[in-house]
């Protein structure tokens, strides 16, 4: 069980609920958490955030409990109910709430829905569920659902595309990521912002895959860091630190991030050679914004486009980059273990739809590649559909490009690409593909 403090409070549990009724509309929890925690105590949103990021990570679970509990499944127009009664079954069954706690708490939160039939249903299907647990919770876990906590096509899809691995993969998706920083070594050594942090009281390890990365044994509030306001280092997993190095960078070159939102590979492009001529593009103004920010606090400048980098025609001015890194828009199931919403959002066709917008992606932006340039293709995602099929194609499709195999002694080497399994190497899950663009041909 995961225990967390639960502050004495039905206004928490009923925004939690509000939240995860909004995800199972088909919103983002990071955006409605972003959203609508700005104002309440910073114990209060904690727990808020623990039960949201908890409902969504055992939601297949929850359900299938919860569907033990219900005489008839619940209406349309009573989600808020669900999917408050799930925020207390999470309370119970994995959080490690105290009983009463979680039951007096979660009715009295069910008194502000302005529903009062269902006051006395929570409170006897809490109490039903602590009276039978044992029983409920043997009956969930011999669904493959119950049993993994994912949807089913989810866990076809992972058996047929990894069958070597896929318990695993779906193991560490219910896990809690690290924390994982990269500390900007223009301003500091990573060993010597190892020793600060270490001197502050705070344990933490280097990711030796990386140059730059280390990861906090125990996760904190990121200002409360030594040197945030400085500058010292990002936030960003182990897998995202290894694509700027992969791309060979010498000054003077011309870089474009064609998908650069929320900024993190593009401000480690500037670290790591900060005499680059430089541009970063992103589709969405308010993701552009993003990272404006971040380049602020890390002190570093360069040129960033409001554009779809597909339609060069917008923004393009003619003169060919040497390197190109596209981190694909992808389905982001790489990265479940930290966006456990996923498991809410994603639908089985998804793969498939988005090989179709990373094709346009590619297909827009070779031709702006210079003959003996480069260009990193990454996504956050382990299904082939969206890596290895993506990349086969396009080299298929064109004559002018080679893969570049990529040599490390980190992740796994795919018949095309190599590709990082969710855990392995303490990262999350991240394909990589180096195309490179022939001088002759």
């Amino acid at each position: 069980m995961n225990k967390i403090e639960s502050p004495k409070n039905n206004q928490a549990r009923l925004l939690a609920a509000r939240i995860i009724e909004d995800v199972i509309g088909g919103h983002a929890l990071s955006d409605l958490l972003a959203n609508r925690l700005q104002h309440i105590p910073e114990r209060d949103a904690a727990f808020v955030k623990a039960l949201c990021y908890g409902v969504c990570r055992y939601y297949e679970r929850l359900d299938l409990m919860l569907s033990q509990l219900l005489k008839k499944p619940m209406r349309e127009r009573d989600v808020d109910v669900f999917a408050l009664l799930l925020v207390g079954l999470y309370q119970l069954s994995e959080m490690g709430t105290p009983q009463h706690a979680a039951v007096a708490e979660t009715v009295e939160a069910a008194k502000l829905l302005k529903k009062p039939w269902c006051v006395s249903l929570v409170n006897a299907l809490l109490r039903e569920f602590i009276r039978n647990q044992a029983t409920i919770t043997a009956h969930t876990m011999k669904e493959l659902e119950g049993h993994y906590a994912h949807p089913l096509w989810f866990i076809e899809k992972i058996k047929q595309d990894w069958p070597n691995h896929w318990e695993s993969i779906l193991t560490e998706n219910n896990a809690h990521p690290p924390l994982t920083l990269r500390v900007n070594q223009s301003i500091i050594s990573r060993d010597d912002y190892l020793q600060k942090i270490q001197a502050a009281g705070i344990h933490a390890h280097r990711l030796p895959e990386t140059g730059a990365g280390i990861i906090l044994e125990k996760s904190m509030t990121i200002e409360a860091l030594p040197g945030f306001k400085a500058g010292e280092f990002s936030v960003q997993d182990g897998a995202a630190q290894l694509c700027a190095p992969l791309l060979e960078l010498k000054p003077h070159l011309r870089v474009l991030d064609a998908a650069a939102a929320p900024g993190g590979k593009l401000t480690h492009l500037i670290e790591l050679e900060p005499l680059l001529d430089l541009t970063a593009l992103d589709k969405d103004p308010i993701r552009l914004q993003t990272i404006k920010i971040n380049l602020q606090r890390l002190q570093q400048k360069t040129r960033c486009i409001c554009a779809d980098a597909a339609n060069t025609k917008g923004w393009w001015d003619g003169k060919m980059f040497d390197r190109i890194l596209l981190d694909a828009p992808c389905t982001g199931s790489g990265v479940v273990r930290r966006h456990s919403d996923m498991k809410l959002l994603k639908q089985p066709g998804d793969a498939k739809k988005l090989a179709q917008e990373q094709t346009r992606l590619l297909e827009g932006l070779w031709p702006t590649l210079a003959p003996g340039g480069i260009l990193l293709y990454t996504t956050c995602s382990i299904f082939p559909d969206e890596n290895q099929a993506v990349i086969n194609s396009f080299l298929a499709n064109h004559l002018d490009a080679i893969e570049e195999k990529i040599e490390a002694d980190w992740g796994i080497p795919m018949p095309m690409g190599r590709q990082i399994l969710p855990g392995m190497h303490q990262m999350d899950g991240f394909y990589f593909a180096k195309i490179k663009k022939k001088t002759e041909f």
